[in-house]
């Protein structure tokens, strides 16, 4: 008879220790894909772990700062050639915890890999400049001063590379850590962890505590030790923070979702588009916060555009992540799972037109798990909820206009600008576009989902904090600017 393998727990990661929470308290994490397996099981942790991690991030902090940028940079290499060597491993945790098909694991992996090594060389990078004084004996210049310690709250849908783009420059710009990450991707987030602990990061630079949003997210806001928060997930959850953040007095930066659109143009390449919609909209189950929710279409080409679409979705094959035939695998939580159902039930109740799935997956291999079906609907207006509000499933609104300034009008008509595309042949539409659209990330000829990690990404109105996070805009948040003025 096989001999069952032991689960694992996972412990905090505190001053270089894996330690078990206060209380000793785990929870399981488990699969999306079979609601019975356990991934492996996670420490509930309370604010006396939470403000045994900001001592160590504190205690570590000025040694830190003191090391040079470059020396700070090096560990990053070595952090990413841990990862780079674990690829197989971490993709696959990546997917039995959250759903998202092996082959967008391996890529969101690769892509971690690819932003510790950006940020690595940010280490080289310059980090002021020199200004000119009115005194002609004087010299000024400006230099960049680290916050602290930064706490990093992270969501579950990108559990590798949300929180390396977070933690990466916090670190090579002279900060420690404290990772929050998402209970329902803890195990992913812990292997994550182990790459930086095998890089051997000073004790208490990076630093882990798992638990609920509740007890560990609200301490991170509270705690007067804590100079900086990065977070990213949904609106409600931001407002907190950045309310909690200001009244102490703490730097915050928050990314909050978005409710894309995509405009089809009537001189459109129809082909592309479909692709482009179909990827945007449903790939990751549709759990992006670029996700393309909202399919504008210019009414000469609505009925072609729709029937090739509709061909496109019959097609896909929803199932387990780690099958290789899979295109789309389960919403990550049974949560997520009634959350994109109801959304579906109001787009029926107010009018709109299901014309493709709209349920729970049913089938052989299926029935454990939180499967829904690729849904479409059309004749959507703005006023409706399944138009106005972010699903984060894979949900699509067909809407029809008869101008590229009706669309504009439409695309616009929403609280949140993180991303949009269009697509047209036309460069005055382009044009038009790229000026009028209210989004921080604007795409021409392609999915609305795409983001590159040495590029400025944030979004506007309630998508952000009007900052941005990547690319070299990433130190904007992750330091102070200090102007300095020598006269001998």
């Amino acid at each position: 008879m096989a001999v069952k393998a032991e689960i694992k727990t996972y412990f905090n990661y505190i001053h270089g220790k894996w330690q078990s929470s206060s209380t000793n308290e785990v929870q399981a994490s488990i699969n999306p894909s079979h609601k019975n397996e356990i991934i492996g099981y996670v420490s509930k942790s309370t604010k006396e772990d939470l403000n045994h991690a900001v001592i160590a991030a504190k205690n570590a902090q000025n040694a830190w700062r003191k090391l040079s940028a470059p020396a700070r940079g090096e560990y990053l290499y070595k952090v990413a050639n841990v990862l780079e060597a674990r690829l197989e491993e971490v993709a696959e945790t990546m997917t039995k915890e959250m759903g998202k098909t092996l082959q967008e694991a391996k890529g969101e992996t690769a892509r971690g890999v690819a932003i510790l090594r950006y940020y690595a060389g940010e280490g080289m990078r310059k980090v002021g400049d020199v200004i000119p004084s009115t005194d002609s004996e004087a010299f000024m210049f400006t230099s960049r001063a680290p916050l602290g310690v930064v706490g990093v709250i992270t969501p579950w849908n990108f559990p590798v590379a949300i929180p390396i783009w977070k933690m990466a420059p916090a670190i090579v710009y002279g900060n420690t850590v404290l990772l929050k990450p998402a209970t329902e991707t803890s195990v992913t987030a812990a292997k994550v962890i182990e790459c930086f602990d095998e890089a051997g990061l000073p004790a208490g630079v990076i630093n882990m505590v798992t638990g609920s949003g509740t007890v560990i997210g609200q301490g991170i806001i509270d705690h007067p030790d804590i100079n900086g928060i990065t977070f990213t997930g949904s609106d409600s959850v931001g407002k907190r923070v950045g309310q909690g953040a200001v009244s102490r007095g703490a730097k915050y930066q928050l990314e909050m979702g978005g409710k894309n659109p995509v405009i089809v143009a009537e001189d459109a390449d129809l082909d592309l588009a479909v692709e482009a919609t179909i990827s945007g909209g449903l790939r990751s189950t549709g759990q992006k916060c670029t996700a393309t929710s909202r399919v504008i279409i210019q009414s000469s080409v609505y009925d072609v555009f729709k029937e090739k679409l509709l061909a496109k979705v019959k097609e896909i094959k929803v199932g387990q992540g780690l099958n290789s035939d899979t295109w789309m695998g389960p919403c990550a939580s049974e949560n997520q799972l009634n959350t994109v159902l109801d959304y579906i039930e109001k787009g029926k109740m107010e009018g709109a037109l299901l014309l493709y799935g709209g349920s729970k997956c049913e089938g052989i291999g299926l029935e454990d798990g939180f499967y829904v079906e690729p849904t479409i609907f059309e004749n959507v207006n703005s006023k409706m909820t399944i138009a106005q509000e972010e699903i984060f499933g894979p949900v699509l609104a067909l809407m029809k206009v008869d101008t590229i300034e009706e669309a504009l009008e439409v695309a616009n008509d929403v609280e949140f600008g993180l991303s949009a595309s269009i697509f047209t042949t036309n460069i005055q539409k382009m044009l038009s576009f790229i000026n009028e659209i209210e989004a921080g990330l604007v795409r021409i000829n392609a999915e609305s989902a795409g983001v590159e990690l040495q590029a400025p990404f944030g979004g506007m109105k309630k998508s952000s904090s009007l900052s941005r996070e990547q690319g070299q805009a990433a130190i904007e948040f992750y330091t102070n600017i200090k102007t300095v003025f020598v006269k001998g």
